[in-house]
């Protein structure tokens, strides 16, 4: 039934996107992955072979949907959600109204050659709108404009249409990636998610290669008995970890986002955050786990965003779109990687961790270490960063009691949100 109410939404909404002002524009799902013959970013049709162990394929698309706040209220979104494995044929059907927030996280190994299709499924609740949309890998050293998502200097994607980009990834750390086109507005609204890269020495261990692993401190991933993994290329071992979560801070201005789906002129002389988010969600649903159907599906509340006075039909079809939670378990003795990002457009955020301290050991997806090689990490109670900043962070928790700890904004009003009811910046540190 899910499926089939997509169908006609797209009949109905999406179909418009596609004719548009100037006659027929023709369109197509068109992924482009080695190996696979059938168009849905896998290889698990017989006959099908992946290329090499390190060809990574992935299909997104960007869309329109709806997050619900802590405190009930529904924002109408824009996003990107992972439709991987899905037929071609079906991919549209099935990603309209599916804007995840925030969007599908990627996580990446150094030196994988990843094939991103990007599929623009429309915005069906804006039928209205045109917006072509990109994907830009935020802070990544791409060495083909081309693949970047900069509208000025690369391409665009329009509705019905794809885009494979292609990245040799080449550079562990921390980075997020969005939509570069009406940058403000689509970022605003949504269009925002995390990625991150593993190193290369956790598949090679310290004085390893990738020829001659160095089984005792490679990640147990890969065979090894070291930590579960490294933030950097570091040769020392000094950016070890034993658990990671990304923490990506952002904000709603609930106004931009209750005009959007009004129809109304967007107030961006005023943008201003008053739902504070830590990976798409405030206080306490932070702490509810980060997959599955735990997170309930935004239900129209005011009976009136599907058209219908009184209607309570799940928006999003009964998708969960806020499958990114941020609650944080980790043994005690352990160290703890977070990778921060701050995604917002109007604020700078400051977290701490009372009861811990933190070692900054990166920024901007580079490790701290000065033209020396020596290490220059810095030890801190705090860390503010602002938009379009990431932090690689270690915790260390070997002189930490057991119990729970909260990750949380140092200023008060950053931990409430417009309507001082559940939400803001605050997660939890369970020490085992």
């Amino acid at each position: 039934m899910k499926y089939e109410l997509r169908k006609r939404l797209l009949a109905s909404a999406v179909s418009l996107a596609l004719l548009g002002a100037s006659g027929m524009t023709m369109a197509a799902v068109n992924v482009q992955c080695p190996g696979d013959a059938d168009g849905d970013a896998t290889w698990n049709t017989p006959g099908e072979t992946r290329p090499s162990p390190t060809t990574r394929c992935m299909h997104l698309v960007a869309g329109d949907g709806f997050a619900e706040m802590s405190d009930g209220h529904p924002m109408y979104t824009f996003g990107f959600s992972d439709r991987t494995g899905v037929p071609p044929q079906d991919v549209i059907a099935e990603g309209i109204l599916g804007a995840r927030w925030p969007g599908s996280t990627i996580v990446l190994d150094q030196g994988d050659e990843l094939y991103l299709s990007l599929t623009n499924v429309g915005t069906v609740m804006r039928p209205d709108l045109f917006d072509p949309h990109t994907v830009h890998y935020h802070g990544f050293p791409n060495a083909a404009a081309v693949f970047d998502g900069v509208p000025e200097v690369s391409f665009a994607v329009n509705g019905g249409s794809t885009l494979t980009y292609y990245y040799n990834v080449a550079e562990p750390g921390t980075y997020f990636y969005h939509c570069h086109v009406e940058a403000t507005e689509h970022m605003e609204m949504g269009m925002l998610a995390i990625l991150y890269v593993h190193a290369q020495q956790d598949r090679t261990g310290i004085g390893g290669s990738v020829a001659n692993p160095d089984k005792a401190t490679q990640a147990p991933r890969f065979g090894g008995q070291g930590p579960l993994g490294y933030a950097y290329n570091d040769g020392d071992g000094t950016t070890a970890y034993d658990a990671e979560m990304p923490i990506q801070v952002s904000g709603f201005d609930s106004k931009f986002h209750d005009a959007h789906i009004q129809v109304q002129p967007l107030p961006f002389s005023t943008l201003e955050t008053d739902y504070p988010q830590i990976n798409g969600r405030g206080y306490p649903d932070t702490v509810i786990e980060a997959t599955g159907g735990t997170m309930h599906p935004p239900r129209d509340t005011d009976g009136f965003l599907n058209g219908v006075p009184g209607d309570t039909t799940p928006l999003n079809n009964g998708e969960i779109s806020q499958n990114v939670g941020s609650h944080i378990s980790v043994n005690t003795g352990h160290k703890l990687l977070l990778r921060l990002s701050n995604v917002s457009i109007d604020r700078f955020f400051t977290l701490t961790i009372p009861g811990m301290k933190m070692r900054v050991v990166g920024t901007g997806a580079k490790q701290l270490r000065g033209i020396d090689g020596k290490n220059i990490y810095r030890d801190v109670a705090s860390v503010n960063f602002g938009g379009g900043e990431t932090k690689d962070v270690i915790v260390d928790t070997s002189s930490v009691a057991r119990g729970t700890y909260f990750l949380t904004a140092t200023e008060y009003y950053q931990m409430s949100n417009k309507t001082q009811l559940d939400g803001g910046l605050i997660t939890e540190i369970v020490i085992n």
